[in-house]
């Protein structure tokens, strides 16, 4: 297995960016990813579970210089500023969803959608493929933008990843290049994916159907003590840290070097397409 492909998500619940590499924050979120987030005046999330208008709303970055493009309808795109006063970007959001909006920031950790499971999320080429081939008319590309996941994979058959995780009270470690994860449980899919990525056109019967073609291809050697339903699809993933302990001594060599540092945010560790992903071993979870 390899890591064929990186998604970041610099504003929560827009448009991703695919980038060569990356470095991982202390936290085990991806450097600049879900590092903004959209919020109404009671503070509350403004995101795709909530509002349909997010798929309307196009945005390209530019990581360097901190900057997004934005265009929707027959707009011209506009070009704001990530960095500093975001009071021009805050308006043109508010006028275009109806509503105040106000952008909010966390570089540290960013606004992962689980928070007891930070780390990036990961699924297979192979797997997006499959779905695709569900669905008349979903392109793999299509599908990639509807599941929004962090790491894609590569050289496994569909489905493969779920080897990323383990049984109920098990927690399964594997390296990604440097990096050493968790892997925590399938990802429970929310409503966005039913709709279609640049114009929120719901799929009808989306998730019944996911949930019976995923039952049916099921891999024979994973567990479904993870599975409370089968709309789940990739893996959630937390950072192993040089605190945490493993139980197998014969694995403290081989991964001290690949866990995250929580003292020096100054040397971050680094993702890069290519890096090979490798299962170390599993254990109970504590």
């Amino acid at each position: 297995m390899h890591l064929a492909r990186i998604t970041l998500f610099p504003i929560k619940s827009l448009d991703g960016i695919e980038v060569n590499d990356t470095r991982v924050l202390p936290s085990g979120s991806l450097k600049n990813d879900r590092q903004f987030a959209m919020v109404d005046a009671e503070g509350n999330f403004i995101n795709g579970k909530r509002n349909a208008r997010v798929h309307l709303l196009r945005a390209r970055y530019h990581l360097d210089e901190l900057t997004v493009t934005l265009q929707h309808d027959d707009e011209k795109e506009v070009t704001f500023s990530l960095d500093g006063n975001r009071s021009e970007l805050e308006c043109h959001l508010s006028r275009f969803f109806g509503q105040p909006v106000m952008l909010i920031e966390n570089h540290e950790t960013g606004f992962p959608d689980d928070t007891e499971s930070p780390g990036p999320t990961i699924i297979s080429t192979a797997t997006l493929r499959e779905i695709a081939s569900w669905f008349p008319d979903m392109t793999v590309d299509e599908t990639r933008r509807r599941f929004r996941t962090n790491l894609e994979i590569d050289g496994v058959e569909a489905f493969g990843e779920d080897v990323l995780f383990g049984e109920t009270d098990e927690i399964v470690r594997f390296r990604i290049g440097e990096l050493l994860l968790e892997g925590i449980n399938p990802c429970a899919r929310c409503v966005v994916p039913s709709r279609a990525a640049e114009t929120g056109k719901p799929t009808s019967g989306f998730q019944k159907q996911f949930a019976e073609r995923r039952r049916a291809t099921f891999p024979q050697l994973v567990s479904t003590s993870r599975f409370d339903h089968f709309y789940r699809v990739a893996v959630n993933t937390r950072p192993v840290t040089k605190k945490d302990k493993t139980s197998d001594d014969r694995h403290v060599d081989k991964i001290a070097h690949a866990t995250l540092d929580t003292t020096e945010s100054s040397d971050l560790t680094r993702l890069q397409k290519g890096d090979i992903v490798e299962v170390i071993g599993s254990e109970k979870d504590k």
